[in-house]
């Protein structure tokens, strides 16, 4: 079953009102992240698109993340709870909730007004050229899980 479609304005909106209707002491249903972290984690995919701030994988590692990664992130797939993460992707500070929610909701804005012709066939930093879908898959999937990890 296809993932709703983060490109559009409908979906985007739907997932803008539920990060608005967490709070800064909302509660894990599971996991180690406090509702700052968790925003913050969100914002990495984004940084990783939109930002000069994180290293691309070289060499073997790339590869290895291409063929024992990629999958887990871009399928349909729902990730399962309490999956191991990225270095890049682990956050052990604490973490601004209103500056996180913020930069969060800004990014999903901007990926929607660009649309999903901008991703077509856009080079990942850790896969490679992803199609639309994937891209899609990727950006929705991760929001919804851990929306969903705070009961929103």
């Amino acid at each position: 079953m296809a993932l709703p479609v983060i490109f559009s304005r409908k979906v985007a909106d739907e997932v803008i009102q539920r990060i608005n209707n967490l709070r800064p002491d909302s509660q894990p249903k599971w996991g180690k992240m406090n509702v700052g972290q968790m925003l913050a984690h969100c914002n990495v995919t984004y940084e990783m698109v939109y930002e000069d701030k994180h290293p691309a994988p070289k060499g073997l590692m790339k590869l290895i993340i291409k063929l024992l990664v990629k999958n887990t992130v871009v399928s349909e797939t729902p990730y399962k709870k309490n999956l191991r993460t990225a270095p890049a992707f682990l956050m052990t500070t604490e973490k601004d909730f209103n500056a996180e929610k913020a930069r969060l909701i800004a990014y999903i804005n901007k990926t929607q007004q660009l649309g999903e012709k901008v991703f077509d066939g856009k080079e990942s930093l850790s896969f490679g050229k992803l199609s639309v879908t994937e891209w899609n898959n990727m950006f929705y999937k991760h929001l919804d899980h851990h929306l969903s990890q705070f009961g929103v």
